[in-house]
């Protein structure tokens, strides 16, 4: 695997399995290495943020993971991009069969035995680790700035301040800085588009 492809990947694993899994767990074990994983602007702010990660019960961050990513009823920060692009918050619409259509002339199919929508923050984060491996360097970035930076700052931003889940406040975090950091690297310019939540 691209290094490239390497933190992307942890990320959106992050964001999208469920803590249950075991190679999740493994996952969550290496994130002290985070920071020697990418070059980072400002690598002693992320030495900090990944040195005092906090053990959390596996139940709790279950329950945590569940009510944040799977629904347990509202939704403080709903990892869809379509609930911050579409007016009525709706989920799978517009912007999503765009973001699908996108997939598919890529050759990335979403093969889920769920009805989940393509534009889940972790999936996207995947599909751009994906693109990266594949060295389709130029489809990253078009990803990137069509399809996640756009809502992605808003929803970090909300996952960063809730009160549910001290870990995935923190992985917000980091993983808002990465965007930043690649933003800036590699010179994109998401598009401008009106958020709704």
């Amino acid at each position: 695997m691209s290094s490239a492809a390497v933190l992307p990947r942890i990320l959106g694993a992050l964001f999208y399995y469920s803590p249950q899994r075991p190679d999740i767990k493994a996952l969550m074990e290496c994130l002290p290495t985070l920071p020697s994983l990418y070059a980072w602007r400002d690598p002693q702010a992320i030495a900090r943020l990944c040195e005092a990660w906090q053990t959390v019960d596996d139940d709790a961050l279950n329950w945590q993971f569940s009510v944040l990513f799977e629904g347990q009823g509202d939704m403080i920060a709903p990892p869809w991009g379509s609930v911050f692009l579409e007016k009525d918050n709706l989920l799978m619409g517009d912007t999503t069969a765009e973001y699908r259509g996108f997939l598919r002339d890529h050759g990335l199919a979403f093969d889920s035995h769920q009805q989940e929508p393509e534009d889940q923050f972790g999936l996207m984060l995947l599909a751009c680790s994906a693109l990266i491996e594949r060295d389709e360097a130029v489809a990253a970035a078009a990803l990137l700035e069509k399809y996640l930076l756009p809502w992605a700052p808003r929803y970090l931003e909300l996952l960063q301040s809730n009160t549910i889940s001290p870990f995935y406040a923190r992985l917000a975090c980091i993983t808002d800085m990465f965007l930043q950091d690649l933003q800036q690297q590699l010179g994109l310019s998401p598009i401008q588009r009106r958020i709704y939540k």
